[in-house]
């Protein structure tokens, strides 16, 4: 009995390490992605390009001409601090896991965290801190300029003659 549970345990462990294996190649390529709309996938290609588009989204070509591609991954400006500094993934074979959905004619995944990219994808390294999501990706570290002294207004509003709070009829002291 000893021997049979010895011999389960090293299958267990030769099994075991063969997983990662076995998950890196469930991974499908991009240009299969489209059979796949509608279900939770992991997609593998290389990123060609990192493109920023309008509203600060970013956006994974992984062919030459993205206007024919079948898939690309999409980067909302709102996601970029949990993911990272996606410029580092292009030229870079990657795998992406996650819905597949349909837009504008082709197959698309939304990166929303960095547990959706495995392997050496996962392991980019967070935004700069001067990198500025809302103005699209531009850097902003700026200089410091002191605030500007309001202007002083040449037409100034002339103001009435005071008014007297005295009455004249009434006498200026109690013995008058």
């Amino acid at each position: 009995m000893h021997a049979f549970r010895g011999t389960f345990v090293l299958l267990m462990l030769i099994f075991a390490d063969s997983l990662p294996a076995a998950a890196a190649s469930s991974c499908i390529p991009f240009a299969d992605a489209q059979k796949h709309i509608g279900a939770n996938r992991c997609i593998t290609g290389k990123v060609l390009q990192v493109k920023l588009g309008n509203g600060g989204v970013h956006f994974f070509d992984f062919c030459e001409d993205f206007r024919v591609c079948p898939f690309t991954v999409v980067v909302f400006p709102s996601d970029l601090k949990r993911v990272g500094d996606i410029r580092q993934l292009q030229g870079k074979q990657i795998e992406i896991e996650g819905e597949v959905k349909g837009y504008d004619g082709r197959a698309e995944i939304i990166l929303q965290r960095l547990g959706q990219l495995r392997g050496d994808a996962a392991h980019i390294p967070p935004l700069p801190r001067e990198y500025d999501v809302e103005r699209h990706g531009k850097y902003s570290a700026g200089r410091y300029s002191h605030p500007k002294a309001a202007k002083k207004s040449s037409s100034r509003k002339k103001q009435s003659a005071p008014v007297s709070l005295d009455d004249p009829s009434l006498p200026l002291s109690p013995t008058d």
